[in-house]
């Protein structure tokens, strides 16, 4: 069914705000550019009205910490099946941007500004340019939402088709205006069908998914691989692009852990669901002990301990194999994705698996 969302002001006689509306989309469009944060925490804009060789123009561009591209389409009055259309029309143009493609089209959005620098001082991490615009997709941006669009964009979905609908609404509240929003579909589960099958350079290759998971552990001053190997663990947080894809792991699957620039360095099976560090439990030569007080070697983001967003969240694992740091295996032609956790259904990750188990001598 559509998304509708009421909203009540809170006292002993609450009244429901009457729905108003923007003068037009384009003023939305505006307001988006001014906050982009309405659209997420975890991208940066990198365009804007930028034409396509069809001859059409893409409303906004944006990248995620993963260099994966997001085409952001407004809806504009236009019928489901128009911008539906549209907006899949404009991603094989996106799909096809090269690097330096890339680096234009943020010159014309930015001017005097640089891409490789910003993206550095906005998700504090370089850009990799083998992995930019290995994977991307698409958002619909609306003022309301119909059966018609709601019917196309989770049977698109359902075929991993990365595409998701963000619906805004205008609430009047005495002389100003408020703005709501609501996504069709967990952001988690776009972004996973974007990061599954990324393209490689010319084609797309993919193959069923082996059953076993990818995960990065960001060791730093974050989070420490060495408490994480003695106590049990992978964590990450710092914003939901990072920690909530940590959902996607249930007890009794299998990870292969793999640090940033160093390599991988386990495998373990996991052994129960996400947890913050206030309800994770470390069992230590004393006994239980609650994991804020064990863990020392690293912040684990307690200052955003409040923040649900941005907190730092847990999953427990029995480890099967691990190695230090210096010891991280990290060879030409291993999988790599800056995503936390991921399922990778390209031949890379099934050749990564083998060599792994070869290298650490694991038999299953």
């Amino acid at each position: 069914m559509p998304i509708r969302n009421a909203i009540w002001t809170v006292g002993t006689n609450p009244q429901q705000l009457t729905e108003g509306r923007l003068p037009n989309e384009r003023t939305l469009e505006d307001m988006i550019v001014a906050s982009p944060r309405m659209l997420s925490d975890e991208w940066m804009l990198i365009g804007r009205q930028e034409r396509t060789l069809s001859g059409g123009y893409i409303d906004l561009l944006a990248i995620a910490p993963d260099g994966a591209l997001v085409l952001i389409e407004l809806k504009r009055d236009r019928t489901p099946r128009e911008v539906v259309a549209q907006a899949i029309d404009y991603a094989v143009w996106v799909e096809g941007l090269e690097s330096q493609d890339i680096v234009s089209i943020y010159k014309r959005f930015a001017p005097g500004r640089d891409l490789a620098e910003d993206f550095q001082s906005r998700f504090g991490q370089s850009l990799d340019e083998e992995t930019l615009n290995s994977s991307h997709q698409i958002v619909i941006v609306a003022a309301s939402l119909d059966d018609s669009s709601e019917r196309i964009v989770s049977y698109l979905n359902k075929r991993d088709i990365a595409i998701n609908v963000l619906c805004f609404q205008v609430f009047d509240l005495g002389g100003q205006q408020l703005l709501s929003r609501a996504w069709l579909l967990d952001p988690v589960h776009t972004q996973v069908s974007a990061t599954s099958t990324p393209k490689s350079r010319g084609t797309r290759e993919s193959e069923p998914w082996n059953g076993e998971f990818y995960a990065s552990f960001g060791e730093g001053s974050a989070r420490s691989w060495d408490e994480a190997r003695k106590y049990g663990f992978i964590s990450a947080g710092g914003g939901a692009w990072y920690s909530n894809t940590l959902n996607l792991l249930e007890q009794g699957d299998r990870i292969w852990v793999r640090a940033p620039k160093q390599g991988f360095i386990g495998v373990g099976e996991v052994t129960g669901p996400r947890l913050s560090i206030s309800e994770l439990v470390i069992q230590t030569p004393e006994g239980e002990r609650a994991a804020a007080d064990v863990l020392t070697g690293a912040h684990y983001h307690r200052m955003f301990e409040d923040d649900p967003e941005r907190a730092e969240y847990f999953i427990p694992v029995r480890w099967l194999h691990t190695v230090a740091l210096n010891e991280a295996v990290d060879e030409i032609g291993l999988f790599g994705n800056q995503n936390t956790v991921c399922k990778p259904t390209t031949p890379k990750w099934r050749t990564t698996v083998e060599r792994l188990k070869e290298r650490w001598s694991l038999q299953s």
